[in-house]
């Protein structure tokens, strides 16, 4: 079983949401980290926004991530690319649903393009290793962009192209370039995992990590109020 697996199978066997996380002495964080606004598709499009879905391991790693980024209007965790209905993640987990864990991002195009989040995704995470980050392994751990249209399909075979022909990994890259079907938002305990667990163990060790990379990499693209 995988690193993140156990982690949540403890958490939900001693009925402990925040997994003995002091998520109280994080109070500022979580208020300033609104992301899990749900946004009906009118509302994107009367406020001309977009999204853009992803998948490059553990959610709340991705999640936490993309939180973070200029022009991002909210962040849902999820699971996207199965064939299984309404998955949950005792299922996607076994390796048997096809699912793979994703974020649906909404953003607004005039603050943060397609091609800036699909750079800040192809960087923060390793798209050159098949089904796994780091420890965690298993084909819902796998690296997907899930394209809403044609100009996204585009956008990223030719940016994954370029990184590949930069050699900018060592590796080729891995990263599927589907269409994407349906976006299932995973279970409540998911979602803000980050921002209301910091000192659980995963958090500590390989979220936040991923984040400091983030903002290692792109300080320009970081919000204010996680300065």
């Amino acid at each position: 079983m995988q690193l993140k697996s156990i982690i949540v199978f403890i958490i939900v066997a001693i009925g402990v949401i925040n997994s003995g996380c002091a998520a109280k002495n994080n109070t500022a964080k979580t208020e300033q980290t609104d992301m899990k606004k749900t946004y009906s598709d009118a509302e994107i499009m009367q406020n001309g926004w977009e999204k853009a879905t992803f998948a490059g391991g553990c959610f709340w790693c991705t999640e936490a991530v993309f939180e973070e980024v200029k022009g991002v209007k909210s962040v849902v965790s999820g699971y996207s690319g199965g064939r299984m209905k309404n998955p949950t993640y005792q299922a996607v987990t076994t390796d048997t649903t096809g699912h793979a864990e994703a974020i649906q991002i909404v953003f607004d195009p005039k603050e943060c393009s397609f091609e800036t989040l699909l750079n800040v995704h192809m960087k923060t995470h390793d798209p050159t290793t098949l089904n796994r980050q780091g420890n965690d392994e298993g084909i819902q751990y796998r690296s997907v962009i899930f394209y809403a249209n044609s100009d996204q399909k585009t956008i990223a075979e030719n940016y994954i192209n370029k990184l590949n022909a930069e050699g900018y990994y060592a590796d080729p890259i891995v990263t599927e370039v589907v269409p994407l079907d349906t976006f299932w938002m995973a279970e409540d305990y998911h979602q803000d995992y980050f921002a209301k667990n910091p000192d659980q163990s995963y958090c500590v060790y390989v979220v936040a990590k991923k984040v400091e990379k983030f903002e290692h990499l792109f300080p320009e693209l970081v919000k204010e109020q996680y300065k």
